[in-house]
């Protein structure tokens, strides 16, 4: 995977499933992560290939849970991230997908109490001598490109020695986001010490914190020297950040619940992302929160704003969908009581 001039869709959970991927990139992301997943739980997967959908899914056994889903399309884009802290565990969990993704990337950012006390995510960035273990073992066994994501340490100075010694065990980029394990997203992003990594790196570094806008790509990589700028909470709220024409946030979210529906997304990441979007423009108090809040699965979720926006009822009372996938064209018929006349809508998911 080549690393220069990228816009990347930051790793996301319980957001970043095939729809919202597939939505970045159709707006323009060049590189999409999906969430972290845990070895434990990745290595507790079979590989079924989905023929109805046309997906490649990681399902844990004994179970029908979906744990990873991706598609041929995104093959050369999209990116496995993985919480692990263990080199043996983390091989065993990337071999499985490594033939379906570009890179594999290991989770050393995340502040969260359930990676930190099970020794992943930030735990790692006290720990060089694991990291190293990590990357050299996934470097000498996998042909995909291997990165890693890290958060800034206590000093600049700290921060790009732990970066130097990731780049000599030889990961192909690193991403920074550009805040400690104690800031809160609404601290600003420390632009300069992303730029310090930059200078004493001769890897891409993907600068990540702080854009919200499509013109923050150019700032940031003005700001910090980076080749690559990776976008979260900026593309969470609407995906057509990736693009110079930035389309309206409603309908950004018409075209992700088409996509939920048409790539069979789980209810629950369905829901968080549209309760995201929503709380952030609008209210989730006004009826089309409280219609996604009480929704119990995806036939039941209601963008009822207009006549224009897209609505998905449960029968019986209801038609909820018919799906239509070949030759890469998707066609979904949705239509509000059966005695109406359907309604169709057709795009290319290529």
């Amino acid at each position: 995977m080549e690393y220069k001039n990228k816009h990347v869709l930051a790793p996301m959970v319980r957001v970043g499933t095939l729809p919202f991927r597939l939505l970045a990139a159709q707006y323009g992301a060049d590189i999409t992560y999906g969430e972290e997943i845990i070895d434990h739980k990745m290595i507790k997967c079979d590989r079924h290939i989905n023929e109805y959908l046309g997906t490649t899914d990681f399902v844990e056994r004994g179970t029908q849970n979906v744990v990873f889903r991706t598609c041929p399309e995104e093959r050369n884009r999209v990116v496995f991230q993985m919480g692990t802290s263990n080199a043996v565990r983390a091989l065993t969990a990337a071999q499985l997908v490594s033939k379906d993704v570009a890179a594999i990337d290991i989770n050393m950012g995340c502040p969260k109490s359930f990676s930190i006390s099970g020794g992943m995510g930030a735990a790692l960035l006290s720990k060089p001598e694991l990291i190293h273990d990590i990357i050299t073992t996934l470097k000498r066994n996998l042909d995909n490109t291997i990165t890693c994501k890290i958060r800034l340490l206590k000093s600049s100075e700290v921060t790009v020695e732990l970066a130097r010694r990731i780049e000599k065990a030889g990961v192909s980029a690193l991403a920074v986001h550009g805040r400690r394990v104690p800031d809160r997203p609404r601290d600003p992003a420390k632009w300069d010490e992303i730029a310090d990594v930059v200078a004493a790196l001769s890897i891409p570094v993907i600068a990540n914190g702080d854009v919200f806008e499509y013109e923050d790509f150019e700032r940031i990589k003005g700001a910090t020297g980076a080749t690559c700028v990776m976008v979260a909470r900026g593309a969470l709220w609407n995906a057509s950040i990736f693009s110079p024409s930035k389309s309206s946030w409603e309908d950004v979210k018409r075209e992700y619940v088409r996509q939920c529906i048409l790539w069979d997304n789980d209810v629950k990441s369905t829901k968080h992302t549209l309760k995201e979007m929503i709380a952030h423009y609008s209210s989730l108090e006004l009826p089309e929160g409280k219609a996604v809040i009480k929704s119990a699965n995806t036939e039941n979720v209601a963008l009822d704003e207009s006549d224009q926006q897209l609505r998905i009822h449960s029968p019986p009372l209801y038609m909820a969908q018919i799906l239509l996938y070949h030759s890469s064209i998707c066609i979904i018929f949705s239509t509000e009581q059966i005695n109406v006349p359907l309604r169709c809508s057709i795009f290319d998911c290529r």
